[in-house]
């Protein structure tokens, strides 16, 4: 009991009573800044509900816009909906394969000190900061203009099937554009495995490729599908890249191949906002439809971290 008393006076030395100004000031300031983010972002969500919750219902949603996409009591949204999902889904499909394959070559095959990987490093930085409305040019003069005219010009004579804005067009476009999203974070999810999970199997006579294919990507597949989070999160409000790619100012039709052309919600929200003949009138529905965007982008992510939680328990039980 004397030893326990004698020892613990001798513990209160390690703990600082002298007050660090600097570091109350500097914890203040970054309390106060993840304040403002949380309220700032409250303030907009609770704006957009307030504004349009009271114009969503089932038929907004479930229903199209037959005659008059600026009146209350018949327009809907059901189009944009099915449009932005599927040039996103498309985008998904479209960026993963080439993303992840260009990060596992950069991190497996290449070295460091390359002046070709260095190249493709900067290539994929600066890919990250051009503006979207760029990618948007882009998409026009590559895909439709070149690619699109060509094949046109190969499969169907005078036709023009392909060489115009289409759906599988503006998803390649958004592909360009996020490709630098799930690069990085692929990359980033395949340093982060054990380099002894490699010599491992290397030395139990596995390939290089089977050693990639079986060991770094099974456990790199949360940090991949993180990447297609970050990726889905970017595309689904983007509207420079689609509007001359893609994206229709009205469709009577849903898009049933990907030669057509689609509605978007955030291409609609930027029709509501300009072209309305009674802005205050169209508020509702502007506000509704940014509402369904909102909504349909927390959809989108929670499947995509659904899906990479049931992996990451599948990787658990394995191991």
């Amino acid at each position: 009991m004397s030893a326990t008393a004698s020892t613990a006076p001798a513990l209160r030395p390690f703990r600082s009573r002298r007050f660090d100004l600097a570091s109350f000031v500097f914890s203040g300031l970054t309390g106060l800044a993840t304040f403002l983010i949380i309220a700032i972002l409250l303030v907009i969500l609770g704006n957009v509900i307030y504004s349009g919750g009271a114009s969503l219902s089932w038929r907004f949603i479930t229903s199209g816009t037959e005659s008059d996409m600026f009146d209350v009591r018949k327009a809907g949204v059901l189009p944009m909906i099915i449009g932005t999902t599927a040039r996103v889904l498309l985008m998904t499909i479209f960026v993963l394969p080439v993303g992840v394959i260009t990060a596992i070559y950069l991190t497996e095959y290449a070295a460091s000190t390359s002046r070709f990987t260095r190249v493709i490093r900067s290539a994929i930085n600066n890919l990250a900061g051009v503006p979207s409305i760029v990618f948007g040019l882009f998409g026009l003069g590559f895909f439709i203009n070149f690619i699109g005219q060509h094949l046109d010009g190969v499969l169907h004579g005078t036709d023009t099937v392909w060489g115009k804005p289409a759906l599988v067009w503006a998803s390649l476009t958004l592909a360009v554009m996020t490709l630098p999203v799930v690069v990085v974070a692929t990359e980033e999810s395949l340093r982060a495995i054990p380099s002894g999970l490699r010599e491992a199997s290397l030395a139990l006579g596995a390939t290089k490729l089977q050693t990639i294919a079986k060991i770094v990507l099974p456990q790199a597949l949360p940090g991949i599908l993180t990447g297609a989070i970050l990726a889905i999160s970017r595309a689904a409000g983007e509207v420079a890249p689609i509007l001359f790619t893609g994206a229709a100012y009205y469709m009577a039709d849903l898009p049933t191949r990907l030669s057509d052309q689609f509605m978007d919600l955030g291409y609609h929200v930027f029709i509501l906002s300009t072209q309305s003949p009674d802005i205050e009138k169209t508020r509702p529905i502007l506000y509704a439809t940014v509402l369904v965007l909102l909504l349909l982008t927390i959809a989108l992510n929670v499947v995509a971290i659904f899906v990479r939680a049931r992996m990451r328990r599948n990787l658990r039980m394995l191991q």
